[in-house]
């Protein structure tokens, strides 16, 4: 699915709004141990975000590698722009920036992809987080993750990933590097009980 899909969709299907959780037999090492929040679902595809893979930016280099700031103005961003997260969102366009944040924010660019979260992919966003008027939760994302007609639903059936409803705080939790056992821990698993022959849970 692209993001023109996503942009024009009417309905939301089945996957809309879940975490999909890697399971321990996914090969593709984009995905292994991976947290991904579907945006969006529909019979042409899915669409979401890797939300546990951390990126070796800044928001302040994102900032300086636009032209946004200057060097000397990198000082005197306010704290939430300079705290703001960078991920890897995904493998697809994985050079152009997505920040998903709660919906205290809106542009004619933002795109509602639930009932409390939006997705922006303007500079609008940037330029609003860097003078502290952004949205109060927000994580910026290179890259998405994209599904095909079908796709989506043939590796779940093949057992490659467990879904469940997405929790917003873990979207938004900083926390990376537990952040895949807490999403199984919010469907009762244990990590470590898991096998790559696993059922559904």
């Amino acid at each position: 699915m692209s993001l023109a899909t996503l942009k024009n969709r009417r309905e939301r299907g089945f996957f809309d709004g879940q975490f999909l959780i890697a399971m321990p037999a996914m090969e593709d090492r984009n995905f292994a141990r991976t947290v991904i929040y579907i945006c969006a679902h529909s019979d042409a595809g899915a669409m979401g975000f890797v939300i546990n893979r951390p990126q070796n930016l800044t928001f302040t280099d994102v900032l300086l590698h636009l032209d946004m700031i200057k060097d000397e103005e990198a000082i005197v961003l306010p704290a939430h722009a300079r705290d703001c997260p960078i991920q890897t969102g995904g493998p697809v366009e994985s050079g152009r920036g997505f920040v998903l944040h709660s919906d205290d924010y809106l542009c004619d660019s933002s795109i509602p992809v639930s009932d409390d979260i939006c997705m922006t992919a303007t500079l609008d966003i940037i330029r609003a987080i860097s003078k502290g008027k952004g949205p109060k939760r927000a994580t910026m994302l290179l890259g998405y993750a994209g599904w095909g007609a079908g796709q989506l639903e043939a590796e779940v059936g093949n057992n490659g990933w467990l879904t469940c409803p997405a929790n917003e705080e873990l979207i938004f939790d900083r926390g990376l590097d537990d952040k895949y056992e807490r999403a199984l821990a919010t469907m009762g698993i244990n990590a470590a009980m898991l096998s790559a022959d696993a059922g559904h849970a």
